[in-house]
């Protein structure tokens, strides 16, 4: 997670990257041969958070033949942006780089990566792609990278206490009063059972499961484009009744009172324990560390807006070659394997959910019958394409949790939106300068 001070360092190194990526040489993907039949060896990087779905990846890539050996070197996320800006400002890049999908732009926006637009439109499956991440590496029409892996967020409902507790999860999604409804009928259960959980005290988390309870009303937090954006949070009435909705959970005792505290740290341990019915997480949360006996008994939705809707996050990885690669041929076999269909198909045993919706085939659907919601209806898939996530989003000092504390717990949600308007508008501007 960066700090504030780390944040000012990385966009110092990020601001001087514009002049030195402007005189790495663009590998040339036009030229005939391109992505095929290379040879040498191919420098990846990839961020410890995803290190399991890129070292398996990697193993299989190097059995498969012996002309191109792909060596991978997995960084911290913490240091990710700020040793790849000072990489490219040193012009020591790798030859492709697998960088959370959110920070894409960071560096498409100071013209460091590769020009791919033709390349994946020579892919006959570009259609099938997750469009989510896509967004997330275009700017004015061309595509700077290309999805890799899939994180996204979802509803989870244990059906068991949904049973008794005559809680449809088709119904609960279709409103916010319909989910608090069902919130109060899951609670009457016991003490020891919970309605609902979120990690108030971890940003990325909470971010991750709460903003698309916005975006599936056609809204977000931030509004205009990549270099004039703006806060969209006073008057915006969506969130007001997403923050009204989290409040009314808290002050009914619908949630644990851990959740004050809850840093993510343990985070579904309460789900996983069948002590909590609407559980907004991800595939990996629920599914790993939990037997197949539980795995039975959840369902996953969407997550919806006030009036209906759906949405999720599109978290994960993008693929991207840094202008200045030395093997950027050698880089693009390596990708084009990454999204075949055999390794896109096993990337929920690992926790992850693949990018290709052709993957949801029935015999994918009958081995990981969890993880096939988010491909059946990829195109619902979203995040914000902004040069300032990490500061809006992750720190603990930010805007988004600062927010939503003061909102949910102190009941001050008038002066926690305006508040929250102007540390938007002002990170804003500073990242956009």
């Amino acid at each position: 997670m960066l700090t504030r001070r780390r944040f000012l360092g990385t966009a110092a190194a990020l601001a001087g990257i514009s002049g030195c990526s402007s005189v790495l040489p663009e590998p040339d993907v036009a030229a005939p041969g391109f992505g095929t039949g290379a040879t040498g060896t191919v420098k990846v990087w990839c961020r410890a958070a995803t290190q399991t779905g890129l070292t398996s990846l990697v193993e299989k890539f190097n059995a498969s033949q012996d002309r191109l050996r792909v060596e991978l070197t997995p960084v911290l996320d913490a240091q990710y942006v700020t040793k790849l800006a000072t990489a490219i400002r040193g012009r020591g890049v790798p030859d492709l780089v697998d960088i959370d999908d959110i920070n894409s732009m960071l560096f498409i926006y100071r013209d460091a990566f590769t020009d791919l637009t033709e390349a994946l439109q020579a892919l006959d499956f570009r259609a099938k792609l997750s469009p989510g991440h896509l967004r997330l590496a275009t700017r004015s029409g061309r595509a700077y990278g290309v999805p890799y892996l899939a994180d996204n967020s979802m509803f989870w409902f244990n059906t068991e206490l949904c049973d008794r507790a005559d809680v449809d999860p088709d119904q609960a999604v279709t409103s916010y009063d319909e989910l608090l409804a069902a919130a109060r009928r899951l609670r009457k259960l016991g003490d020891d059972i919970y309605a609902w959980s979120f990690p108030a005290n971890s940003p990325g988390a909470l971010g991750f499961v709460v903003q698309p309870m916005v975006w599936a009303a056609d809204t977000d937090l931030i509004r205009g484009e990549v270099g004039q954006q703006e806060g969209n949070i006073v008057g915006n009435d969506v969130v007001q009744r997403m923050l009204e909705l989290h409040r009314q959970l808290w002050v009914d005792g619908l949630v644990p009172r851990a959740n004050f505290s809850d840093d993510a740290s343990r985070w579904g341990s309460d789900f996983r324990a069948g002590a909590v019915g609407i559980f907004p997480s991800n595939y990996s949360v629920v599914v790993s560390g939990s037997d197949e006996a539980f795995h039975a008994k959840v369902t996953p939705r969407l997550l919806s807006g006030p009036d209906g809707g759906s949405a999720f996050f599109d978290g994960g990885d993008n693929m991207c070659i840094p202008r200045g690669a030395e093997n950027a041929s050698g880089a693009w076999e390596f990708v084009r394997f990454a999204l075949d269909l055999p390794q896109q198909s096993d990337l929920p045993a690992g926790g992850y959910t693949p990018v290709r919706s052709d993957v949801a085939t029935p015999e994918f659907a009958k081995k990981f019958p969890l993880a096939t919601l988010p491909l059946e209806r990829i195109e619902e898939g979203y995040a914000p394409t902004t040069l300032s996530y990490n500061l809006l989003y992750n720190q603990p000092d930010g805007p988004w949790l600062q927010m939503f504390r003061r909102a949910v717990f102190d009941g001050e949600l008038e002066a926690a939106m305006s508040e929250a308007q102007e540390s938007y508008d002002r990170i804003l501007a500073q990242g956009q300068a």
